[in-house]
Formats: C-alpha cells, sequence, structure tokens
C-alpha cells in the first residue's frame, strides 16, 4: 500500500471547494435572475467605467473566446441589462455599455455576493479567514482593487 499523496489530497479539497463555491454562488445568484457567468461579465463591463469595452476586450479579460461573450452579452441585452453601442471613432466597431437596469443588477449582485461569502466563510473565525487570503494571494494573486 502506498503513502497517501498529500498534494493530491490538497488538490481534491481544491477542487472539492471549488465545486462547492460555484453551488452557493449559483443559488445566491437565482434571485437576481443571473448565471455566474453573466455575472462576472457584468462586473467586468463595470470595471471599465466610462469607456465602454468591446466585444473583444471582454473575451481578453475574460480569458474566454469570443463567441461566449456574444451569447452572455446577448442575454443580458435582452434583460436590460447592457445595450450594445457604436464607438464615436468608428463605426464599425461596437461597444457594450450598462444599462440602468445593469448597474442595479450590480447593487443586487454585491449584496448575494456577501451572503455567498459568508456561506462558504461561516465555519472560519477572523484568524483563520485572514490567513486563508493569504494562502489565496499567494496562489492566485491579490485581488482587482476594482473587485471585479
Amino acid at each position: 500500500m502506498s503513502a497517501p499523496d498529500p498534494d493530491g489530497l490538497l488538490a481534491e479539497q481544491l477542487l472539492r471547494l471549488t465545486r462547492r463555491l460555484h453551488r452557493i454562488q449559483k443559488r445566491h445568484l437565482e434571485p437576481v435572475g443571473i448565471t455566474p457567468a453573466q455575472s462576472r461579465l457584468l462586473r467586468t463591463v463595470a470595471h471599465y467605467g466610462d469607456a465602454p469595452p468591446r466585444m473583444a476586450d471582454l473575451a481578453a479579460r475574460l480569458e474566454v473566446v469570443p463567441r461566449a461573450v456574444t451569447t452572455l452579452v446577448d442575454g443580458l441585452e435582452a434583460a436590460g441589462r447592457v445595450r450594445r453601442v457604436p464607438d464615436p471613432s468608428n463605426r464599425r466597431v461596437i461597444r457594450i455599455e450598462l444599462t440602468d437596469e445593469g448597474r442595479a443588477t450590480l447593487r443586487e449582485l454585491r449584496s448575494a455576493r456577501r451572503a455567498a461569502a459568508e456561506d462558504i466563510l461561516a465555519p472560519l473565525t477572523v484568524e483563520q479567514r485572514e490567513v486563508l487570503g493569504g494562502l489565496l494571494t499567494a496562489l492566485a494573486g491579490p485581488v482587482p482593487e476594482s473587485g471585479c
């Protein structure tokens, strides 16, 4: 019988935690009427502020293929959360901007994300959360200042 593989066990724990995070996040986003992928796209559009991004900008930032962005934008546009607008300097370029409904949805998302985080982190003390934050920063890098 071989000795346990600590790195393999750790990797399995991280995968289980990732699946749990997705389930909890999805549960908290359902009342808002948005998927986790749409939530991420909405937050990314908001990150650009007054300079709406192009679809290619969103695909690059989200590290997905452009077709995936098109599908997400289509759904968010149908729900009135974003709109396609022509670029003022190049009419062939389309930019994606938030609508008032999109900004209201972002406020709801912040509350849903806080509630999901509290569900996930509930078993940890303040000190354990600080240690976990440091470990995650070492593995994934710092959280962007904008919170996107």
